[in-house]
């Protein structure tokens, strides 16, 4: 009962980014805790990802190859989890905020009754002291993450259920190699000791997704606008400044309810995290919600006709006027010096 597990997505044979940044995080932890990191690989033809996965500092991973558990299905990667958990009884389990993982998470949580806590921006260790019962619970997995609409942050905790379960958003943790050499073991799973057969019961006979034409959580450059934009129209303003520059526009989460812009361009805390080398933010306010999802970008140019706007604290640059007249004079700018 002394490791850390993280179930490592995949997606054409591929493992998701959301996985690379959940490893980086649970080496911290059990850096922190002085116990084990496991990866638990679920799929087919996995040989080989290994290589990808041990750099991230990751003692042991688990291995479930069958060519019946590709691509993802509810019923038997539950429970090849649900089996892995029982026997290796792991203190901390995490998994990506993502469709996979928000239909796989409660599932396991639920049969396993430890609870769960979805779309965590932060994970860290620390105590708790129940004063009603006089009792102090150390090294706990504090769960942070968005509570009522993004106007409070939550730190959710479980003294008692084992393991701590928690989902983590893509984009918000950072993704960092420990050690290019390092080696552990891989543990080859009997899928027939995991997986009853009537487990597939459902077969995945064709399969079709279509991919998202907006990339802003890889996009360098990103221009993003908030409610001080004023209007759709003027949101074509920042296309335009996108395009020249070669990035994305991103949004707030006023201008998304507001009809501005698209919700998966938006950008905060309940939107995307991104990290670009350069945000220009166009009439947003700076609320703490939004600013959590861009605050680490490298340099911030703020664009907006309030000079006490609370995003001009952590700008780099400031430009205080109206977007729809600034707006138009980059655009002249960058194309008299990009020709």
């Amino acid at each position: 009962m002394n490791n850390i597990i993280v179930y490592c997505e995949l997606d054409e044979g591929k493992i998701a980014d959301v996985s690379f940044e959940l490893l980086t995080k649970g080496r911290s932890l059990a850096t922190q805790l002085n116990c084990k990191l496991e990866a638990l690989l679920i799929g087919d033809n996995l040989q080989g990802l290994e290589k990808e996965i041990f750099p991230y500092g990751v003692d042991t991973i688990y291995m479930a190859d069958d060519k019946r558990l590709s691509p993802y299905s509810t019923l038997p990667h539950t429970s090849v989890v649900v089996n892995l958990f029982r026997e290796q009884k792991p203190q901390i389990a995490l998994m990506g905020a993502t469709t996979i993982g928000r239909d796989l998470g409660p599932r396991v949580s639920s049969a396993l009754r430890s609870g769960l806590t979805a779309d965590c921006t932060e994970l860290e260790i620390g105590d708790h002291e129940d004063k009603k019962q006089n009792k102090v619970y150390k090294d706990l997995l504090y769960q942070i993450r968005p509570a009522f609409g993004g106007n409070i942050i939550a730190t959710i905790i479980n003294p008692d259920c084992r393991p701590q379960m928690a989902t983590v958003r893509e984009g918000v943790m950072k993704k960092a190699i420990a050690d290019p050499n390092y080696k552990g073991e891989v543990v080859q799973l009997d899928v027939e000791k995991y997986v009853d057969d009537t487990a597939f019961v459902v077969k995945i006979i064709e399969r079709h997704i279509e991919t998202s034409k907006v990339n802003i959580k890889n996009s360098p450059v990103i221009v993003a606008g908030g409610f001080g934009v004023g209007s759709a129209e003027n949101f074509k303003l920042l296309h335009k400044l996108a395009t020249i520059l070669g990035g994305e526009v991103g949004a707030s989460r006023a201008a998304v309810d507001a009809g501005y812009a698209e919700h998966e361009r938006q950008v905060g805390q309940t939107g995307i995290t991104v990290r670009p080398k350069l945000y220009i933010a166009c009439g947003i306010s700076g609320q703490i919600q939004h600013l959590a999802g861009m605050m680490e970008s490298s340099i911030i140019i703020s664009i907006n006709s309030d000079p006490n706007a609370p995003i001009n604290k952590i700008a780099n640059y400031v430009i205080t006027g109206k977007v729809e007249n600034v707006i138009p004079k980059m655009i002249k700018y960058y194309k008299e010096h990009t020709k």
